[in-house]
């Protein structure tokens, strides 16, 4: 097979992983050449190509120090292959490389699905008022899908401990501030000892995709229904409206400064907040004051996620992704949104 045709890539050896295609019995005509992709900070994503245009998609976990399980490829593969047979939109895996001869770290291949990302205002804004619509309405009924995995049927019975999701949340994402925060932040601090007191009872479990919003998805060009869910490296067993909470946490309306660089769902034509919740609400049945305990978390857990993204990008600026690094105002901001909807709801 002939060498790949790029050999200064970071975090790939492009020599190797063309061996590897070999290896899974995936024709290449030439080399392989491979360029970054996605605004994710977390793992690092390639569109892999060969010479007569073929493309896949290559994941693998960031640069640098990586905290106790976090960026485990391999286990988000092993979720989207269970998902092949079902409705959720994920994409096909092809191989997943565990081979120090191949990589240092754990590689996964993934079908390239042709599609659209809304992942920068540009293209959020370059669509009509009816395709955002369109897109937003899809989220919340993708997140049913997910959420209605039979979880024996699938083999997914246990990813992840059965015990009170909330809890288990609480646990993670307050070792994480503890590890990658940047200062000393009280507010969040408070916010985390009400939520760990207002945790709801868990009544039911199912698969939670863990970082669902509008830059995780690729849409149709056509109708703007989702076809592709993407990184699943947060998935696990939990309570479903983890996940809407988190969406909605990605959802800010206009004026709220929580948006960053991407406050797309502040444009004409996006549903606000509430609607969306009840389009969710409405396919599935579940409990509205459960999803505001679950709105708030999911502030919390972004602005905790956002700081770990801002000290990885200090720590080792190779990580940086086109996306740019979060500020400390915008966590503060979300923060501020986060108890001020938690003194709404009595948390």
């Amino acid at each position: 097979m002939p060498d790949s045709v790029q050999h200064e890539v970071v975090g790939i050896d492009p020599d190797a992983v063309t061996r590897w295609f070999g290896d899974l019995g995936i024709e290449v005509s030439g080399g392989l050449t491979f360029d970054r992709i996605g605004l994710g900070q977390s793992n690092l994503t390639f569109l892999v190509r060969d010479a007569e245009g073929r493309r896949w998609v290559l994941r693998r976990p960031p640069l640098g120090h990586l905290l106790a399980s976090a960026h485990d490829v391999a286990r988000e593969a092993r979720i989207m292959s269970a998902l092949a047979d079902t409705d959720v939109p994920a994409p096909r895996i092809f191989g997943v490389a565990q081979d120090p001869a191949i990589s240092d770290v754990p590689l996964v291949l993934m079908e390239f699905i042709d599609g659209q990302v809304v992942d920068t205002m540009d293209i959020a804004e370059s669509l009509s008022p009816e395709r955002r619509r369109q897109i937003a309405v899809s989220l919340p009924r993708t997140l049913a899908r997910i959420h209605a995995v039979d979880l024996d049927r699938v083999g997914l019975s246990d990813p992840a401990s059965h015990k009170p999701y909330a809890a288990r949340q609480l646990k993670r994402w307050a070792g994480q501030w503890e590890q990658s925060k940047t200062r000393e932040l009280p507010e969040l601090d408070d916010l985390t000892r009400r939520l760990v007191a207002a945790a709801p009872e868990q009544t039911e479990l199912s698969l939670v995709h863990g970082d669902f919003h509008l830059r995780n998805v690729i849409v149709s060009r056509d109708n703007g229904a989702v076809i592709g869910a993407l990184d699943w490296e947060l998935s696990t067993l939990g309570d479903p409206l983890a996940d809407m909470g988190s969406m909605l946490a990605y959802w800010p309306e206009p004026g709220e400064g929580t948006g960053g660089d991407f406050p797309a769902s502040t444009l004409d034509g996006f549903p606000n907040r509430a609607e969306i919740a009840q389009i969710y609400l409405d396919e599935t049945g579940r409990d509205p004051q459960a999803l505001k305990f679950w709105h708030v978390l999911g502030l919390w857990k972004v602005s905790i996620i956002a700081e770990g993204v801002m000290r990885r990008a200090m720590d080792t600026p190779a990580n940086k992704a086109a996306a740019g690094t979060p500020t400390v105002e915008r966590i503060d901001a979300l923060v501020h949104k986060a108890r001020e909807i938690a003194d709404a709801a009595g948390i």
